[in-house]
């Protein structure tokens, strides 16, 4: 064979070579590149909407949320409204977006004292029992995730409940300040979870 046909020979291998390591490459590219696939979900939404299936249903329904002030939230309801916009310490307001059963915290579920979870944020709570509800629905053993490469993200709104919080300093003092803090909320949950 001369040097053209043996030059010939070697880029017809080396062709193929190549053409056989784009496919490799693009497969484990394609492999990497898979969408984020949400395997469970939990939500909590006015209008006793307590899942994803609620939200739904309230959606599908043409629902709102909107109700009457709780009457197991501590409020004097009957005392707080008052039709004048501008009294101070009043509401003309009779209903609003509520969540049902606040009240409701399943301290002990994660090992939280009473007095802690009186100390916390209401979103605190809300936090730790719909990622409990995430990983159930999901199938996910809770006490499976410690130690793993598992990120925790949060967002939280305004901390108003500092107010409420404020007044009872005697009773919640250390918790307080963990209790109120948007930056311990994902924390709590990774803590909690391992």
């Amino acid at each position: 064979m001369d040097e053209n046909g043996k030059l010939r020979d070697y880029l017809v291998r080396v062709s193929g070579e190549l053409h056989d390591t784009r496919l490799q490459l693009r497969d484990l590219e394609a492999r990497n590149a898979e969408p984020i696939a949400v395997i469970g979900m939990a939500c909590r939404f006015p209008g006793e909407v307590t899942s994803p299936e609620d939200l739904w249903r309230l959606v599908a329904e043409g629902r709102d949320g909107i109700a009457e002030f709780p009457r197991n939230r501590g409020w004097n309801v009957p005392e707080l409204y008052d039709p004048d916009p501008a009294a101070p310490g009043k509401t003309y307001a009779r209903s609003g977006g509520f969540l049902d059963d606040a009240d409701a915290f399943d301290a002990a579920l994660f090992g939280i004292s009473p007095r802690e979870a009186q100390s916390m944020d209401p979103q605190q709570r809300l936090l730790l029992e719909t990622a409990w509800e995430t990983l159930e629905q999901a199938g996910i053993a809770p006490d499976s995730l410690k130690g793993s490469s598992t990120g925790v993200f949060t967002g939280v709104i305004q901390h108003d409940y500092i107010s409420w919080a404020a007044t009872a300093l005697e009773s919640i003092d250390g918790y307080q300040g963990t209790g109120i803090s948007g930056g311990v909320a994902s924390g709590r949950i990774s803590y909690t979870f391992g």
